[in-house]
C-alpha cells in the first residue's frame, strides 16, 4: 500500500496470476483492511487544502509530467498489461496511449476551467470559478486496467482533489506501477494513496465514510447499484452530499442494414465482440441483421471468426487470448449453456491444448437467437455474440433499445434517410456509424452512457 506517502506492509497478500498460463504469479502486492482505508482517507482529508489552494496551471503540469514519464515507459507499461491482464498487443498499447491522452487531455481542460467566469457591472466585481469537492475514491476495473484508473484519478486529482486508488485485485500490479508515476511526477504526500485489496472487504468502509465527497467508479451494475446506495446515504458526522459517477456495462447491439457493405459490417462485427476476448463494456454482444443480408452475414461472421488465433497474450500470432480468471471463464461457460438451451449454436472456437494452460473460452456465435433470450438481454462479458434476424429496421430499432443498457450501439448502412433515423431512434451514450463500437478516442467521442449503462457523465469530453 502507499498511505500519505508511504510503504505500508500487511499480513495478507494478493497474488496476480497470468491468466494465459496460471500456473504464473505476475506480482504480489499488500491487500487492505477497512483501518487502512480509514488511514487513507483520513491523510487524504487533511492534504486536501493544501492541494485544493494549489495554482491549477501547477496541478496540470503534473498531469503533463506524469504523461511524458507514461510515454517514456509505454512499452514496459504494455509489457505488464500483457502478462497481468492478457492483453494482446496491441490492445495494451492501445490502453497505455488513452492513459496518456487522459492525462494530456484533462491537464488542457483544467487550464480552461481554471479561468474565471463574470458578467461585471458598475460597482460589481462578479465571478463564478470552479471548486474541488474533497476526499474521491477511485475504483477501477481490470478491462482496460491503465487507462480508466489513470483517467479517472487524473481528473479528480488535476481538479484540486486528493485520492484514493482502489484497483481491481486482477491489476493490482498496474495499479502499483501508475503509483510509481505519480510519486516520479512529484504527487505530495497525502494526495494520491494506493490502496490494492478485496473490493468486499474495504469497499463499504470508501463508500460510506462521512469524509470521502465523491466516488469515481466503473464496473459492474451489480456493484454499482450497491455504491449508488452506499454513497446516498448521510453517515454521521458527514456535512455534504457525495457524488457518484458511474459507467456500469451493457449489452450493445449493431444493426446490419439490408444495403450494408459486407466487408465492413463483418470486420467491425468481429472486432467489436471478440476483441479482447468480449471484455469491454463497449464490446458489442448482439449482431441484428436485416432478413435479405442475414444468412450471408452469418456465414462470414462465422468465417472470419474461425481465422483467430487462440493462444497466449505473449503470442504475437494469436488475436485471441483467455479471459480474465478462472471465475469469468466458468462464468461465460455457464452462458453458454444457456445459449445453447434457447438458440443454435452455430459456432464455437476450440482452444486446443492450451485449454488447460490458462482461462480460455473460444469465442462463440448464436442464431436463431430470440429477442428475450438470456444470451440478448444479460451483459456477459465474454465471447459470446447473438446474431438476431430481423424483417426490416422497425423491428432492429425495437429489439436494439429493449434492453435495460444504452451504453454503445452502431449501424452498418449505405442509405443516409437510414441512418438519420438511426441516430434519432437508437438509445445509446455512444453511437458508431460504419465502423466498429469500441476503441472510443479521447476527446473524439466522450465515452458514457445512460439507463443502466451509467450516469450520463462522459469520460474524455468535457464533463
Amino acid at each position: 500500500l502507499v498511505i500519505d506517502g508511504q510503504a505500508v506492509s500487511t499480513p495478507a497478500m494478493l497474488d496476480s496470476i497470468n491468466p494465459s498460463h496460471l500456473r504464473e504469479v505476475v506480482g504480489r502486492v499488500a491487500s487492505a483492511t477497512p483501518d487502512h482505508a480509514v488511514r487513507a482517507i483520513a491523510a487524504a482529508k487533511e492534504a486536501f487544502p493544501a492541494w485544493r489552494d494549489t495554482d491549477p496551471g501547477a496541478r496540470a503540469d503534473l498531469l503533463v509530467r506524469a504523461a511524458n514519464i507514461m510515454r517514456s515507459r509505454r512499452f514496459e507499461l504494455a509489457g505488464w498489461q500483457v502478462y497481468e491482464c492478457a492483453k494482446n498487443w496491441r490492445e495494451a498499447d492501445a490502453d497505455v496511449a488513452e492513459a496518456i491522452d487522459f492525462l494530456e487531455y484533462y491537464a488542457l481542460h483544467m487550464r480552461r476551467l481554471a479561468q474565471p467566469r463574470g458578467n461585471n457591472l458598475p460597482g460589481e466585481d462578479n465571478a463564478s470559478f470552479y471548486e474541488p469537492r474533497g476526499v474521491a475514491v477511485i475504483i477501477a476495473p481490470w478491462n482496460f486496467p491503465l487507462a480508466i484508473l489513470c483517467g479517472m484519478t487524473a481528473a479528480a486529482l488535476v481538479t484540486g482533489n486528493t485520492a484514493i486508488m482502489k484497483p481491481a485485485e486482477q491489476s493490482a500490479v498496474i495499479a502499483a506501477k501508475l503509483m510509481e508515476i505519480w510519486t516520479q511526477a512529484g504527487i505530495p504526500p497525502g494526495v494520491v494513496h494506493y490502496l490494492p485489496g478485496v473490493g468486499e472487504e474495504v469497499g463499504p468502509t470508501l463508500a460510506e465514510h462521512p469524509d470521502v465527497a465523491l466516488v469515481a467508479f466503473t464496473g459492474s451494475r451489480g456493484v454499482g447499484m450497491v455504491l449508488n446506495r452506499q454513497t446516498a446515504m448521510l453517515a454521521p458526522g458527514q456535512t455534504h452530499i457525495k457524488k457518484l459517477i458511474a459507467e456500469l456495462g451493457g449489452k450493445n447491439a449493431i444493426i446490419i442494414d439490408d444495403d450494408a457493405d459486407l466487408d465492413e459490417a463483418v470486420h467491425g462485427v468481429v472486432a467489436s465482440a471478440f476483441g479482447y476476448q468480449g471484455q469491454k463494456c463497449s464490446a458489442s454482444s448482439r449482431a441484428i441483421v436485416l432478413a435479405p443480408l442475414h444468412d450471408v452475414f452469418l456465414d462470414r461472421v462465422v468465417e472470419t471468426t474461425r481465422s483467430l488465433k487462440i493462444g497466449p497474450a505473449e503470442d504475437p500470432s494469436c488475436k485471441f487470448g483467455p479471459v480474465v480468471d478462472v471465475e469469468a471463464r466458468d462464468r461465460i461457460l455457464g452462458y453458454i449453456d444457456k445459449g445453447k438451451a434457447q438458440a443454435r449454436l452455430v459456432y464455437a472456437g476450440d482452444p486446443g491444448f492450451v485449454v488447460s494452460e490458462g482461462a480460455y473460452v473460444g469465442p462463440h456465435i448464436f442464431a436463431d437467437v430470440a429477442p428475450d433470450a438470456v444470451i440478448a438481454q444479460e451483459e456477459i462479458f465474454g465471447p459470446v455474440l447473438a446474431v438476431i434476424k430481423v424483417s426490416g429496421l422497425d423491428e432492429a430499432l425495437r429489439i436494439a433499445n429493449g434492453t435495460d443498457y444504452a451504453l454503445t450501439g452502431g449501424l452498418f448502412s449505405r442509405s443516409p434517410e437510414n441512418i438519420r433515423r438511426v441516430k434519432r431512434e437508437f438509445r445509446v451514450g455512444n453511437l458508431y456509424i460504419n465502423r466498429k463500437i469500441t476503441g472510443a478516442l479521447v476527446g473524439r467521442q466522450p465515452f458514457g452512457g445512460f439507463k443502466l449503462s451509467g450516469i450520463g457523465s462522459k469520460a474524455g469530453g468535457d464533463d
